[in-house]
């Protein structure tokens, strides 16, 4: 069995994919939302799925940026 010593790039590329399979998740949390939120006829229900599909919306905006950052400080330098 051979070890080897685990990189910061390794660190780099499981950090890249987690926030790409929660910017996945979030796009389907978010298109769920709208989805109920097309549905709904409460007043007091549409206000509470409007806050949901913000809180998404804000969510996936911060997890864009993040991957937006990674992906440009690996193009900066991509032999870490």
């Amino acid at each position: 069995m051979i070890f080897r010593k685990r990189t910061q790039k390794d660190t780099l590329d499981n950090g890249y994919v987690l926030l790409l399979d929660s910017l996945a998740k979030t796009s389907e949390e978010l298109q769920s939302a709208y989805d109920t939120l097309e549905n709904v006829t409460d007043p007091d229900l549409i206000d509470a799925y409007i806050y949901q599909a913000k809180a998404v919306q804000l969510r996936y905006k911060c997890l864009l940026e993040s991957i937006k950052k990674m992906e440009g400080s690996y193009a900066k330098n991509p032999l870490l």
